[in-house]
Order: C-alpha cells, then structure tokens, then sequence
C-alpha cells in the first residue's frame, strides 16, 4: 500500500488519457486535483465510482477541483469506458504502471477468496500547489463524492 502521506508532494507524471494526450500532473497547476485510483475500466464497482464522481462534476468545479481517473488499462478501454457513460474528466491509460506506482496503489488483493496483485482503489486530493492535503484508502463507490467533499 501507499507510502505517500498528507502534506508529501504529489509525484509527478505524464501519461496518455484516452484519446492518447499525454497528461501531467503539472497540467493542473493551480489547480486542486481529485485523483482516482480504480482496478478496471466498466467493471460494477468501478463504474458506480466513476458515475458519482461525473454526476457530481459540477460540484468539484464549483469548488476549483478538476478530476481524473487512473487504471491500467489499455487506451482503447479507456475511450469505451468514458464514451459509454459520458464522463466529462479524463481517463489515464496507465500499462505501464507508471502513476499507479508512483503512488502506490499496485499490491497484494483479495478477491473471493483468492489472492493476486492489483490496483487498490484509493484516491488522493492534491491541492494547487501539487501537495497531498488527503487520501481516501477506503473508497465507498456510492458514496465518493461525499467522502471527497466531507459532507
């Protein structure tokens, strides 16, 4: 699990979103970040996270916060999974594991009683000057927008 803590500076990156724009951290300068660590693109839980984070958009803009997703799927996955429901925030296709290194969200999981290696859905709150001010490591996919916001 993460290493990372409040008030540690939010690794940089530069990945291709899904329609093969590199994004960079550095992109939201001055700016506060939601960023949203999810195992798989239209899997139920993921898409349940992603749809409350995008129903609830105009709210994070309305208090400076632009959103972006995380998975390490490929970009074509990405793109379908966005178009399908629309999502008004980017999607970073991360195979190489680059970002979800960085911040250390690959490890041991279990799952049905079996364990493998994978994404653990987290999300970090980085404010306008690159710093983490919060991490969520116990996502509730219903409710995510209230736990990002403190309502």
């Amino acid at each position: 699990m993460t290493t990372l803590e409040i008030g540690n500076k939010a690794p940089n990156f530069s990945v291709k979103n899904q329609d093969g724009k590199i994004i960079s951290l550095s992109d939201f300068k001055g700016k506060k970040l939601v960023l949203f660590f999810y195992p798989k693109a239209s899997t139920p839980g993921c898409t349940v996270e992603a749809c409350n984070l995008n129903d609830n958009y105009a709210r994070f803009q309305a208090q400076g916060y632009e959103v972006l997703g995380v998975s390490a799927d490929s970009e074509k996955r990405q793109t379908n999974f966005r178009n399908k429901y629309e999502f008004t925030y980017d999607l970073l296709a991360d195979e190489e594991k680059e970002v979800i290194n960085a911040y250390g969200v690959w490890g041991p999981k279990k799952f049905m009683g079996r364990e493998f290696d994978g994404i653990h859905r987290m999300t970090f709150i980085i404010d306008e000057n690159g710093v983490i001010s919060d991490i969520i490591k116990k996502v509730k996919t219903k409710e995510h927008t209230a736990q990002i916001l403190g309502e």
